[in-house]
């Protein structure tokens, strides 16, 4: 194997990637099937891929599809149900899925079980207004093909069926409230993407036209004076020995470091953006007793007036194949903008061009500001009888808590409010197409292939839409002219992808 922690990188690379996450890897493996002549650098800041963000413990590892996400289908002011974000994001799982099909035919990856597995995805909701909204969340989605295997239920029976942990404990004695209504969709994934990452990691060491450095930090971009696009100053955190770089195509996906780098490149796109750290916590079991009965991820309703990443869930994880339950998160907050960053991450990411966003999105998100100092000051007791709402029956000896991955949420600016404050991915790319930026939390690495595509088109730049579309659905499918809304072809989709990730 290749020698990857003290390796001096050369001059020039075709293209480079910073971050280590399932980002990165996801587009080096797109490349490297695309594009097979380019030289390829990767800059991981830490010493072992997917630690931050794509380690398991660090996010909620479910394949999201938008089958229990209720946050994704919002209630408009006429009653009606928007789905429209709902079947955006189930195609571009159903991409992802395509594509590590692929993988595993093509033996770039092996063990498929090792990083996904089968786990139903429910959506769990109390009260009659909720359970309203539930019912006609389900009629609205259930008419369509990606969704026509979803059920629903407001009997107590059949919910206790689900998830029986639940159900546990709650009785009319206790005065503990019961479920209204619940959906099911037996077809949900748990995903490790810290795993499926390092088998990534493995095979593209392994490539000759890829070069992967460990414990190396991207400190600087700028503009090449050179011939090159970019120049980017990288620092051997073990040796303090720095370096310049320079490539044609400059992608950063280095989580919540991205914003500084993508700062420093001056490009006009950047203007105006900024971010607002939120981390997150755990309760986490390893109970074998309570894993036994609760074998699915079963997602909330966010409470009026909360942000959407306070949905609560309880999850069946399997983390490095073993199992445990998870449930949260509860909202915490630091000014770093990585789990190994620095507290003066936010403060030095305040400019001239964003300071006016980052205040109005402040203004105009003051409840957020007051839900997370509510989050912060939670004991492990009040956080368990948040828990108690899912699960009556929990003991606090069985429940450890974990603090878990750092997001650093959107800032952008508004004509009308200053700046706004965004819940999601987005990809940022500059008007030449020689650089492309990933901010933003989830959907995240569920959409990692779709989002990676987009990136790879500005790579590809040269070549036409034909031509790409043609190269890409040799390797996905579904990629384009896939006929969505014929049963059939899902059905069929589905089943490929099922067999060769060995799903149930």
């Amino acid at each position: 194997m290749k020698q990857i922690v003290k390796r001096v990188p050369t001059e020039f690379y075709d293209i480079i990637l910073v971050g280590g996450g399932i980002m990165s890897v996801t587009l080096a493996t797109l490349i490297i099937e695309m594009c097979p002549d380019k030289k390829i650098a990767i800059f991981e800041r830490l010493g072992r891929f997917a630690k931050e963000s794509t380690n398991a413990l660090n996010n909620a590892g479910t394949g999201h599809s938008a089958y229990c996400e209720l946050n994704y289908t919002p209630e408009k002011e006429n009653g009606e149900i928007s789905i429209e974000k709902a079947l955006k994001i189930a195609k571009q799982f159903e991409v992802s899925k395509s594509f590590w099909a692929t993988l595993v035919k093509k033996n770039v990856i092996n063990n498929p079980s090792d990083f996904i597995r089968t786990c139903p995805h429910e959506s769990l909701v109390f009260g009659e207004k909720d359970g309203n909204f539930l019912k006609k969340r389900y009629e609205a989605l259930r008419e369509n093909p990606l969704f026509s295997q979803m059920e629903f239920a407001n009997i107590p029976e059949k919910i206790a069926e689900w998830m029986p942990l639940v159900y546990i404990g709650r009785d009319d004695e206790n005065n503990t409230e019961y479920p209204s209504a619940a959906t099911k969709m037996s077809i949900g994934t748990d995903v490790d993407f810290g795993t499926l990452t390092r088998k990534l990691e493995r095979y593209l060491t392994e490539k000759e036209n890829v070069d992967v450095f460990l414990y190396q930090e991207v400190k600087d971009t700028k503009p090449s004076e050179k011939n090159f696009k970019w120049d980017i100053k990288v620092k051997n955190r073990m040796t303090g020995e720095k370096h310049w770089v320079s490539c044609d195509f400059l992608f950063i996906g280095a989580g919540g470091y991205s914003l500084n780098l993508l700062e420093k490149s001056g490009i006009k796109e950047a203007e105006g953006y900024g971010g607002f750290p939120v981390s997150g916590e755990w309760l986490i079991s390893k109970n074998e007793n309570l894993i036994r009965l609760h074998r699915s991820k079963v997602y909330g309703k966010a409470a009026s007036g909360a942000p959407p990443m306070s949905v609560p869930h309880l999850d069946l994880r399997v983390i490095d194949g073993e199992e445990c339950i998870l449930f949260g998160p509860f909202a915490g907050f630091s000014t770093k903008f990585l789990k190994d960053g620095s507290f003066l991450d936010l403060p030095e990411s305040v400019n001239l061009t964003n300071i006016r966003s980052l205040i109005g999105a402040w203004w105009h998100n003051r409840d957020l500001t007051q839900y997370l100092v509510e989050q912060v000051l939670l004991t492990k007791t009040q956080k368990m009888e948040e828990l108690r709402k899912f699960v009556p029956s929990a003991q606090e000896e069985d429940w450890d808590t974990y603090t878990a991955g750092q997001r650093v949420q959107i800032i952008k600016k508004d004509d009308k409010d200053g700046g706004k404050l965004e819940f999601g991915t987005e990809i940022i790319t500059n008007f030449e197409k020689t650089l492309s930026t990933l901010l933003g939390a989830s959907p995240g690495a569920s959409t990692s292939v779709t989002a990676m595509l987009e990136v790879l088109r500005a790579i590809m730049k040269d070549s036409s839409d034909a031509e790409f579309n043609t190269k890409i659905n040799q390797l996905i499918p579904c990629y384009s002219r896939f006929d969505w809304d014929s049963q059939e072809s899902i059905d069929n989709l589905r089943n490929n992808s099922a067999e060769l990730l060995e799903l149930d």
